[in-house]
């Protein structure tokens, strides 16, 4: 089979497939890094590391991870990755979620170029995008032309949800002005980010074909396979734009069980009445289903915890960061003594609140401890979304 075709059963052939089925002429002869882990595969499970040596003989010289390591296995939030080697191929590893969260003059020497094969999901506050900026600055420092292997953004590329970010509230789980689920794929914010925040890189993606705006990860016919360690099923990633705000509380956001950010809660959460306040707002698309639950790490490990299950029976009409808000304020009403939101440092932020960071600003915080209402609900949610299409559309490469 030419890996330029998509496999039967799935409309969409990625990046990764049409440069080793047309290999772009920047390539041609050059020495390159790969920035990748292991979710960087092609359609019969390849890694992109392997095709990419095949292909290129003797020419990749150094492989690159980002946050949870090459091989996705370190958990999240300043739990850093040491650099490695790889000794089949015989090239260094060299971590972006280190002492350095951006490539380092050593690493960078000697090539000609770095490559980037990255699963994105779509949402701001995941630090796949900011790790991608940062190799855009340190190659646009020293000339290294950079080329992005697209992949479809599970999400689709239709929907943008949540506030923008404040550039005061800038960090490494955002950098620029971007809405929590943003739309777009990672070869699109890369030109997005470049010219945006005035970065000057020489960019060149390789496109998918077959893909179009309006699909979604199934639609794409193409299995799932965990960029992280807390992302394995896709319908944690369907509500990862909003329940990811769970972080910057003392809430669980389900780390420890099978299915993280897909459940939320706390030893002194009532399930049941938290449910029946949750049916008093409008929020399409999801039911929520009282539970127990016990995590075996991170927020209340080996305690027993009552919480909901969120279940996404109407991806189309289900507003992830607007359902997470609302049991935010929820939470916070039904348990104002226990409730309480997470201190810093979070991803080597040491002042700012983590949910401040998380959402982009303090107005997400100042809202649920006022007291949640409808008008309080649409002012944090508002997203001009005709003003972000109209900024992003010079950089959107599928109509």
């Amino acid at each position: 089979m030419n890996d330029a075709n998509p496999p039967a059963g799935s409309p969409v052939s990625i990046g990764l497939e049409n440069c080793l089925g047309s290999p772009p002429p920047i390539l041609s002869g050059a020495r390159f890094g790969l920035l990748a882990n292991q979710a960087s595969v092609d359609r019969r499970f390849r890694y992109a590391h392997d095709l990419l040596s095949r292909a290129f003989p003797g020419r990749l010289k150094a492989l690159f991870s980002p946050q949870h390591g090459f091989h996705g296995e370190d958990q999240d939030n300043m739990i850093e990755t040491p650099h490695g080697f790889h000794r089949r191929l015989g090239v260094p590893v060299h971590s972006l979620y280190a002492e350095s969260r951006r490539p380092t003059a050593e690493s960078l020497a000697g090539l000609d170029c770095l490559v980037v094969d990255l699963q994105d999901v779509g949402t701001r506050v995941y630090t796949f995008v900011w790790t991608l900026s940062y190799c855009l600055e340190a190659c646009a420092e020293r000339g290294i032309p950079v080329v992005v292997l697209d992949r479809p953004n599970p999400l689709g590329g239709q929907r943008a949800e949540g506030p923008r970010l404040e550039t005061a509230y800038a960090s490494f789980v955002g950098r620029a002005a971007v809405p929590m689920a943003h739309a777009l794929t990672l070869g699109e914010m890369a030109r997005y980010l470049n010219e945006s925040m005035q970065i000057d890189a020489r960019v060149e993606v390789v496109p998918m074909t077959g893909w179009r705006r309006a699909m979604t990860w199934r639609d794409a016919g193409r299995p799932w396979i965990p960029p992280s360690p807390n992302l394995p099923r896709l319908e944690g990633v369907e509500v990862y734009p909003g329940m990811v705000l769970v972080e910057g509380t003392h809430l669980s956001e389900g780390r420890g069980t099978t299915t993280p950010f897909e459940i939320v809660g706390a030893p002194f959460v009532d399930p049941n009445a938290l449910v029946d306040a949750l049916r008093r707002w409008d929020l399409p698309g999801v039911v929520h289903r009282p539970l127990a639950f016990r995590p075996t790490f991170q927020k209340w490990r080996d305690r027993a915890c009552g919480g909901v299950f969120l279940h996404v029976v109407d991806p189309p009409a289900f507003r992830p960061c607007r359902s997470a808000i609302v049991l935010l304020g929820c939470v916070r009403r039904l348990w104002p003594e226990a409730f309480a939101w997470l201190p810093p440092p979070y991803e080597y932020e040491t002042e700012k609140m983590p949910i401040d960071v998380l959402s982009g600003g303090p107005g997400l915080r100042e809202g649920v401890d006022a007291g949640l209402t409808p008008t309080i609900l649409d002012r944090l949610t508002a997203l001009d979304e005709d003003a972000w299409w109209s900024e992003v559309e010079p950089y959107l490469l599928y109509p």
